[in-house]
């Protein structure tokens, strides 16, 4: 007697039915980005539109200033201070030419060599920014005061000599100098060009470095070809952070510097809050805007990096 045996279908699985997000749900995220726009709109977008307004204005602080789109301020403006912009930018490009390349050996040393030292490391890098902005540059009026040490020893080793006859100093003097104004930028702003770098270096894959050594590179190739490259995200937003705000900083001008020192944020402030001529203060903010504005888009392009950390 022979028995059939009969495979039964497995059951059929019911299809997935995708269901559309209610509405509800589809608004949360702009919901989580409003408090984020409405901050850019009263923090930064209403303040341009007011200081746009305020720059094509004319009058006086005594008899009120009206609206009369009074463009001349700009040309003027920048036909008077334009030395003060050359200056700012000057300083500012030196500065950040001097972050860069005191900050990437100690960024690279943080990165790969500081082993367990790297945290205190790192809060030594930060703990610039546990005192006020304006103490630390004090703090430098003694450091190069003219009866400092440091100046002693430049002034043993004829340094202040080169710096004098590049016009970087004033004889034996570094204060109230182009060379003071430059060492406060400097050191005020090398932590923004030192964490950008760390953080690009502390992502390359160690394994690259292991692979250019078996393909028998020299440490000058290997950097050469795989760690700079590599770490070029974190050498524009470096450059970014420490030149954007050196352009228009007026403060280590006003204390280390005299009146050939003068930049272009003391002249801002100084038509703000002393001269009272809102117009050209306005105006002249706007022109320092573009123009950094157009020296980053240029200079990024130029980098040919869109990975900015």
């Amino acid at each position: 007697m022979t028995s059939t045996l009969t495979k039964e279908a497995p059951p059929a699985v019911p299809e997935p039915v995708l269901r559309k997000p209610s509405r509800r749900k589809r608004l949360v995220p702009y919901w989580l980005l409003l408090p984020g726009i409405l901050w850019l709109l009263v923090f930064f977008v209403l303040p341009m539109v007011y200081q746009a307004s305020t720059s094509v204005q004319t009058g006086s602080l005594e008899q009120g200033f009206q609206v009369t789109w009074h463009f001349q301020t700009y040309w003027d403006a920048f036909q008077e201070y334009w030395p003060q912009f050359v200056r700012s930018l000057l300083y500012a490009g030196t500065a950040t030419v001097l972050c860069l390349l005191l900050g990437y050996p100690l960024a690279y040393l943080i990165a790969f060599r500081a082993g367990r030292w790297r945290n205190v490391l790192l809060v030594l890098v930060i703990a610039p920014f546990f005192t006020s902005f304006l103490i630390r540059t004090l703090a430098w009026k003694t450091i190069l005061a003219d009866d400092s040490i440091v100046v002693s020893v430049l002034n043993t080793l004829h340094v202040l000599d080169v710096t004098s006859w590049l016009g970087f100093t004033e004889g034996d003097r570094v204060l109230a100098t182009p060379m003071a104004v430059v060492c406060g930028l400097t050191y005020n702003f090398l932590p923004f060009m030192i964490l950008p770098l760390y953080t690009s270096l502390e992502r390359i894959d160690g394994r690259l470095h292991e692979a250019a050594k078996d393909l028998y590179a020299s440490p000058a190739t290997t950097f050469r070809k795989v760690t700079f490259p590599l770490s070029m995200p974190g050498v524009v937003s470096g450059t970014l952070l420490t030149f954007i705000p050196a352009s228009g900083d007026y403060v280590n001008a006003e204390l280390l510097g005299s009146t050939d020192t003068r930049m272009i944020g003391n002249v801002i402030q100084s038509q703000y809050l002393r001269i009272l001529d809102y117009p050209t203060a306005a105006a002249l903010s706007f022109i320092l805007m573009a123009i950094v504005l157009v020296m980053v888009t240029v200079y990024i392009r130029r980098a040919g990096t869109e990975d900015l950390v």
